[in-house]
Parts: structure tokens; C-alpha cells; sequence
């Protein structure tokens, strides 16, 4: 059997009320080829913190120097 690999992109602006909830939901799915791609765009929360309290190779982190609006967050 060939396993893909899927990607989540999580899109996040000041999400901290809501992320350590968000990202254990996609550690704990049984599928386990995945890799989450975490787009920082450009919090002033503790959401950075809250990302690195996970300690998982599939998780990886982009920190955006501007905030972008959702569309080109997402591009």
C-alpha cells in the first residue's frame, strides 16, 4: 500500500484562545503521514509559544515579516 503524504496549512493570527486545541486535533488523527504547515501571520499573541510547546518533526513553522490578508496568507 502507498501512503501519500497530506499537508495541513493552518493559517493563524492571534489564534491563541483556540490553538493548542487546533493542532492536537491533527496530532491526533490516525492517519499519520501529514505534515503541518503553520503560517504565523505575524501574531502578537502567544500562538509561537503555544506551537513550540509541541515537540513534533511534522510540524513546521513560517513566521510572515508582514501581515498578510487571508488570500495572499494562503498563496
Amino acid at each position: 500500500m502507498i501512503s501519500n503524504k497530506v499537508s495541513v496549512i493552518m493559517n493563524c493570527y492571534n489564534g491563541e484562545k483556540f490553538l493548542k486545541k487546533a493542532i492536537q486535533s491533527v496530532i491526533n488523527q490516525t492517519y499519520v503521514d501529514w505534515e503541518l504547515i503553520f503560517w504565523d501571520n505575524k501574531s502578537t499573541d502567544r500562538s509561537r509559544v503555544i506551537l513550540n510547546s509541541f515537540d513534533d518533526e511534522r510540524i513546521k513553522y513560517i513566521y510572515s515579516n508582514d501581515f498578510k490578508f487571508v488570500y495572499d496568507a494562503r498563496n
